[in-house]
C-alpha cells in the first residue's frame, strides 16, 4: 500500500525549489546554493535532510556515480495541488471557489492567465474516461 504523502517543511521546500530549477545536483552543490559556501555542519545538515526527503518520496537519488545526484521526485504542480486541496478542505469546506475568488481579486490576472484559467475550468467540466459521459436527457 503506498504511503500517504506528507506535507513538506520550509527547509524541504527550499531544497525542492532548487531541484525544480536544476535537477541532478550533488549535496555539495545544494549546500553551496542554500548557504552560500558551506562548512561541514551545513553539509551534514543538508545530507540528513535529503535522506529524510528520499524516505518521504520527495527526492530521488542517482547512485550510479561516485558523487550521488539528487532530483525532485514530486512535481511542483503536484505539491501545489496537494497544498491547495488541504487549504480548501481546512478553510473552505473543500470548495476552491473562495480561494480562486480571492486570488483573482488579490492580483490582476493577465489575458494569458485568464485564458489559461478558463481552459482549465472547461477541461474539468468535460467528462474524463474514468467519469464516463454525462447522462442524456
Amino acid at each position: 500500500m503506498p504511503r500517504e504523502p506528507r506535507d513538506v517543511t520550509e527547509a524541504e521546500l527550499a531544497i525542492l525549489q532548487l531541484l525544480w530549477k536544476r535537477s541532478g545536483i550533488s549535496i555539495r552543490q545544494l549546500t553551496d546554493a542554500l548557504h552560500g559556501g558551506a562548512d561541514a555542519t551545513q553539509y551534514a545538515t543538508v545530507k540528513k535532510q535529503l535522506e529524510r526527503m528520499e524516505g518521504k518520496g520527495l527526492v530521488s537519488r542517482d547512485r550510479s556515480l561516485f558523487v550521488h545526484l539528487f532530483a525532485p521526485a514530486v512535481a511542483r504542480e503536484e505539491l501545489v495541488g496537494r497544498r491547495l486541496k488541504d487549504l480548501a478542505d481546512k478553510l473552505c469546506e473543500g470548495s476552491f471557489a473562495p480561494i480562486l475568488g480571492f486570488l483573482g481579486k488579490a492580483k490582476a490576472l493577465s489575458a494569458q492567465e485568464r485564458a489559461a484559467l478558463r481552459d482549465l475550468i472547461d477541461q474539468k467540466n468535460e467528462p474524463t474516461p474514468r467519469q464516463g459521459k454525462a447522462p442524456r436527457k
